[in-house]
């Protein structure tokens, strides 16, 4: 799936989509992704000028995505938002650098009505960059 594709599930665009490709995805349970780092980023202008590292937030941000797209398969949240509700057990492993390609995997381990938590974990090659749980709540619209 390629970010068009991805921009039909979420409602997220440039520059705020951190997702360039879905490798899979299991409606409601998980899926791993693709974003291709770059020094084009707008956010390594300021962090840091010297020494280019992408944001901790934003790698969780990037997982969340990838969490949106898997929830937001299903047919019953189809056309909805998933919201960021929270974040727990967050550990940064590695940084994250221009020319890096993150592989993003995330999976639902519980969903009760609008409510979930899923598990992601981001790897640059095989080496954990990033990891924890994400409470999503999935809106209206």
């Amino acid at each position: 799936m390629n970010a068009q594709e991805i921009q039909q599930i979420i409602p997220h665009r440039p520059p705020f989509l951190l997702i360039d490709r879905m490798l899979s995805l299991e409606a409601g349970r998980k899926g791993v992704g693709l974003k291709n780092v770059t020094i084009n980023e707008a956010f390594f202008q300021g962090h840091f000028p010297t020494e280019p590292i992408m944001p901790g937030v934003l790698i969780m941000e990037a997982l969340a995505q990838v969490g949106a797209v898997v929830l937001l398969s299903v047919e019953d949240f189809k056309g909805k938002t998933a919201y960021f509700g929270g974040m727990n057990k967050v550990r940064f492993k590695r940084k994250v650098v221009p020319g890096d390609q993150l592989r993003l995997e995330v999976e639902i381990v519980t969903m009760r009505g609008s409510i979930g938590i899923g598990k992601g974990m981001a790897f640059v090659g095989d080496e954990k960059a990033a990891e924890g749980e994400m409470t999503f709540v999935i809106g209206l619209k």
